[in-house]
């Protein structure tokens, strides 16, 4: 009988011991965790993602996804090894024990200003980009019909082994007004280019572009622009990304009844995009080009967007914008302006 008592208590004794051990381990696991602790004492415990510019990517068991602006944030560390891209384009890896607006400190004792980094953890290489659709169709006293398609996506390659960007774009628009044989086709254009960034710094980087447009309302069969030139990125963030361009290119315009047009010319252009919060942006393009013949000083194009992007779920937006083209020695009988209001719907990724 005291044998049987005696066997009874190792069993709860072992029970005992196996529910400490687990909850133990459950808690390591909790514990196991970066830290970020807020300007108002408040403390998020989860996983750092990309800190850059004046953001945190953050994300929280319970809280979801998240971005964080680093003026609200006192201090953070991370409890895994964690990637600096530093401004001389170096990299370096290890656990922060510390890290505030001006210091960063690893736990194997090394200290980097804050000024002197770039980005923590640079997210991972791959495309992003967007597709845009709008549409409308009008029957009754009114007949219309009108499609509109554009999408762009960007490769930003910023490794020890490498610093670029792979740029590509393309667009459709087409409207036609009017019942059966008295119908007419009011737009019907064509865009696209694709342009290759090599970052010679941090900030300055030499290009390699090529364009094309078509517009068979203005009886351009086509245009062509490719060319090359330097770069400079003034700013490169999620809430503000500036950069100017000026470089050489090859004009070549094929317009119906008219010759073939052909000029060196140079080129001068700009890109800013800038989010007013998480969830609403802003952007604007232009792109002049124009010959170098001073015999042709009138003849000049230029190509510009400006819009607003306001997210609707993580992955669906919609999109208000603005396109404007110039030809300012368009053939006779066209005109030398054309402008479009375009309202979609667009999927990220």
């Amino acid at each position: 009988m005291n044998s049987f008592k005696t066997g009874k208590g190792v069993r709860s004794l072992s029970r005992l011991a196996a529910a400490v051990a687990l909850a133990l381990a459950a808690t390591a696991g909790l514990s196991r965790a970066d830290e970020v602790v807020l300007s108002n004492g408040d403390k998020l415990t989860g996983k750092i993602g990309t800190v850059s510019g004046d953001s945190m990517k953050f994300t929280s068991p319970a809280l979801g996804d998240m971005t964080i602006k680093l003026a609200n944030i006192k201090s953070y560390s991370t409890d895994t090894p964690a990637t600096l891209r530093l401004e001389n384009r170096q990299f370096v890896t290890g656990t922060i024990k510390q890290a505030d607006a001006t210091q960063i400190t690893t736990t194997d004792g090394k200290s980097y200003q804050a000024a002197d980094v770039k980005r923590v953890n640079p997210p991972a290489v791959g495309w992003t980009g967007s597709v845009v659709a709008s549409g409308a169709l009008d029957r009754g006293n009114s007949n219309s019909e009108s499609v509109g398609f554009s999408a762009g996506a960007v490769l930003r390659r910023d490794t020890p082994e490498t610093d670029d960007r792979f740029t590509l774009s393309t667009a459709y628009n087409f409207v036609r007004t009017g019942r059966g044989a008295a119908g007419d086709t009011t737009t019907d254009n064509l865009a696209g280019s694709v342009k290759y960034d090599d970052f010679i710094t941090d900030k300055l980087y030499g290009y390699g572009n090529a364009g094309y447009y078509h517009d068979r309302i203005a009886e351009l069969n086509y245009r062509l622009t490719p060319g090359a030139g330097i770069g400079y990125q003034w700013f490169e963030q999620k809430s503000l990304n500036f950069y100017t361009e000026a470089g050489v290119s090859y004009l070549y315009e094929d317009y119906e009844n008219a010759p073939i047009d052909q000029n060196t010319a140079f080129r001068l252009a700009y890109h800013v995009n800038t989010a007013i919060n998480d969830q609403v942006s802003l952007f604007h393009d232009v792109e002049y080009v124009a010959p170098f013949k001073l015999s042709q000083t009138n003849h000049y194009i230029i190509a510009a967007d400006a819009g607003i992007r306001a997210d609707l779920t993580k992955s669906i937006f919609t999109e208000f914008k603005v396109v404007y083209q110039r030809n300012d020695s368009p053939p006779a009988g066209r005109l030398k302006d054309d402008l479009m209001y375009l309202l979609g719907v667009g999927w990220k990724f």
